[in-house]
């Protein structure tokens, strides 16, 4: 009797082998922690910012003066404080000024930040931890209080400013208004905002910084690659990211400056003729009375920086990706 080898029995038959049953998909279990931790700063979000700016918004499309203010009921004009605003040359002039004065401080701030940041990793701890309480000091100074110390710097009289030209000149500097010609006015504004925000910018540049490998840099270095060919190369992408966020930040803060602009025109500056667009919504608002075109404006302020918002954190997030 012969027997069959085990191999040949446990030969691959010809017809395909029976599919698998398919499982039923899990159900995703919805984690609500998430969505807890971030409950309450949706809350104080939609509370103090989302309703007011719906209001805001109500308010830009009502006649709504003094009558209204002392209970009359506001009236819906449409588009009417819009179109008034709009054409209105007054209106279009302060918001080049404004936008003109965003530009010089925003690039003042960026690169004397970045320069201060830099010469930071070269100092010695002495001198870094020196460096570093000067910038927390103007950091913490209020902005008020900062335009009222420039405000003595620059005074016609007394100033520090005018008694230094004079003895490097020769000539007679004591008299000089600087907040009476508008150019000059929006130099020593230009002057204080920057003075503010740089140790914002440097700290932040300076924690960057840290971040990259020094072992890349002595790397480059050992290839014959300079100074400034390892920070383009090497530093500036590690940097990219957070100096786009730097430059979003610094574009809005600037753009809607009020209490540095307000001070200095209390200290001497022409009102008329040195408005931005944070004054003058103020102007327009609270002291004309016009809450309507006030709500207007700002709402124009809102949208322009949103635009501004929206297209560099679009081209930051592009950056990422690629």
């Amino acid at each position: 009797m012969t027997t069959i080898p085990a191999q040949a029995s446990a030969a691959p038959s010809s017809s395909p082998p029976a599919p698998e049953p398919e499982t039923p998909p899990r159900k995703r279990r919805i984690s609500w922690a998430p969505l807890g931790l971030l409950a309450p700063a949706l809350i104080m979000l939609v509370v103090f910012i989302g309703w007011p700016l719906v209001q805001l918004v109500i308010m830009s499309f009502q006649e709504f003066g003094r009558a209204q203010i002392f209970g009359a009921p506001p009236e819906f004009i449409g588009l009417g404080n819009y179109i008034d605003v709009l054409t209105d040359a007054e209106f279009w002039a302060v918001l080049v000024r404004s936008v003109a004065l965003c530009v010089v401080s925003v690039i003042a701030t960026m690169v004397l930040g970045v320069a201060i940041a830099v010469m930071m990793t070269k100092l010695g701890k002495v001198m870094r931890t020196a460096l570093s309480s000067a910038l927390l000091l103007a950091w913490a100074m209020p902005a008020l209080t900062a335009t009222i110390v420039w405000g003595w710097i620059f005074d016609s009289d007394y100033g520090l400013v005018n008694w230094v030209l004079t003895q490097l000149t020769g000539e007679n500097w004591m008299g000089k208004s600087w907040l009476i010609d508008p150019v000059s006015f929006y130099a020593v504004a230009a002057i204080i905002i920057t003075w503010g925000a740089v140790p914002f910018v440097a700290f932040s540049t300076y924690a960057a910084l840290t971040q990259v490998p020094d072992e890349v840099l002595e790397a480059a270095s050992l290839d014959g690659a300079g100074g400034f060919a390892r920070f383009r190369l090497i530093v500036m992408p590690y940097l990219r990211s957070i100096l786009l966020v730097l430059l979003i930040l610094q574009v809005i803060w600037d753009l809607k400056v009020f209490a540095q602009i307000y001070a200095l025109q209390s200290i001497g500056g022409i009102r008329a003729d040195t408005n931005t667009i944070g004054v003058y919504i103020y102007s327009v608002s609270m002291a004309s009375g016009d809450l309507g075109a006030g709500g207007a404006i700002s709402v124009i302020l809102v949208v322009i920086l949103l635009a501004v918002s929206g297209y560099w954190i679009r081209a930051m997030l592009k950056q990422e990706e690629s």
